[in-house]
């Protein structure tokens, strides 16, 4: 692990003076090895897939780790679309002169060395390595147990474009086993690595916060809440909170509860939990939620602080749009929340006070994405406060510095 720190360190030198065209060669270079090996990703993937499944691994946890012909498609299409964003190194972000004649101006650089410990999701090898390398960054990667075959494959594909554009192999580098021990020789690398970001379950992120000598960027839970206002569109309110829920219950943006109006009980809430039966999801509310829908399951206190990552919803009625902020408040974990209203006012209250990461109006909270932000992809989602918060994209994956020109001035 000492070995690969340094060799990280010294290609995050190269690659802080790196031309966005060498960079960008690398990248269209990956995607063209990604899709070259298609065959032998997937082939990779059958293995990890067989593994999983006999381990016991949930649906949602399978579907994170599943990869097929059009999920390896886009990988390769994200990697082109990284490529084509602007490159932000170098970038001017203020310049000032001073009353003494200093002229200052303040520029976008890479953090360095990014040190990316995740589970399931073999893309994240991709993404991570790819968003790194055009933000200027080294990489370390530790992909899960799970995912080893898998983002193996994909990492040979990675080092191809870098082969391609001349680039140091060292620039991506993927750790080579999977001994727990390696996670934490890796946390102790605070000479050569400026930050850890970990992407995966509630017990891995917590573990890297607390064992960690380098700064993380993580987010712990994605207890993710869609509020149906009073004045909401039942249609939207059914189309949206299905999909927020439904689309794909495994990753973190995925709603895990559903907060609505009391004066709209009556007339959204028996639509909105019928179309989620039967798609279905399983229903957890309290008293009142269950004297209108009784397939629903009564809810307890732990309900409303669980994240379940699959097809389970809970389901509690509020007081307008305080009491859902309020209970977000309570029980929310700064991530993705969404309002569904046609009252604007409403929705201004709520995206201005539910203190989130990322606060959304008449949309799904499926949206809590890097490439649907226009990021090309993600590293992952902060829900921290310090550095960079939502999606961590290019610029998140940066600093700056201050250069100051004079000419012969002394400080008094």
């Amino acid at each position: 692990m000492q070995e690969i720190g340094k060799s990280a360190k010294h290609a995050s030198a190269t690659l802080a003076l790196c031309s966005t065209e060498d960079k960008n060669s690398a990248l269209y270079g990956a995607a063209k090895a990604i899709r070259a090996a298609s065959n032998k990703i997937l082939e990779a993937n059958k293995k990890d897939m067989d593994i999983a499944k006999g381990r016991g691994l949930t649906g949602a946890m399978l579907d994170r780790l599943m990869l097929d012909q059009q999920r390896v498609e886009e990988i390769a299409v994200s990697i082109e679309n990284i490529a084509k964003l602007n490159d932000p190194i170098g970038d001017i972000l203020e310049t000032k002169k001073r009353p003494n004649g200093l002229n200052i101006t303040r520029i976008r650089v890479p953090l360095g060395v990014i040190g990316v410990i995740f589970e399931s999701r073999p893309n994240v090898t991709a993404d991570a390595g790819v968003l790194c390398l055009k933000s200027g960054n080294a990489s370390i990667l530790r992909c899960g147990s799970e995912s080893a075959h898998s983002s193996r494959s994909i990492h040979a594909c990675l080092l191809d474009g870098l082969k391609s554009a001349r680039l140091p192999q060292t620039a991506i580098q993927l750790i080579p086993t999977q001994d727990r021990a390696a996670v934490g020789e890796l946390l102790k690398l605070s000479e050569y690595i400026d930050i850890i970001v970990p992407r995966g379950g509630k017990s891995l992120i917590e573990r890297v916060q607390n064992d960690s000598r380098v700064p993380v960027m993580a987010h712990l839970d994605g207890i993710c809440h869609v509020y149906v206002d009073a004045d909401a569109d039942i249609k939207k309110a059914v189309e949206i909170t299905v999909n927020a829920k439904m689309r794909r219950t495994g990753v973190c943006g995925s709603a895990e509860t559903l907060l609505i109006d009391k004066k709209v009980v009556k007339s959204h809430l028996p639509a909105i939990l019928e179309a989620l039966d039967q798609k279905g999801c399983e229903i957890r509310g309290d008293e009142q939620v269950i004297g209108f829908f009784d397939k629903a399951v009564p809810a307890t206190e732990q309900d409303w602080h669980t994240e379940y990552l699959e097809a389970i919803i809970s389901v509690k009625i509020v007081d307008g749009v305080k009491g859902a902020i309020d209970h977000i408040a309570k029980y929310g974990s700064h991530h993705t929340d969404s309002i569904i209203t046609e009252n604007a006012s409403n929705a201004e209250q709520f995206l201005n006070q539910v203190d989130s990461a990322i606060v959304i109006h008449n949309a799904s909270t499926q949206f809590a994405d890097g490439g649907e932000f226009g990021m090309g992809a993600e590293i992952g989602i902060s829900t921290g406060k310090m550095h960079a918060r939502g999606p961590v994209g290019l610029e998140q994956l940066t600093s700056y510095k201050y250069q100051v020109r004079g000419n012969g001035q002394t400080r008094p």
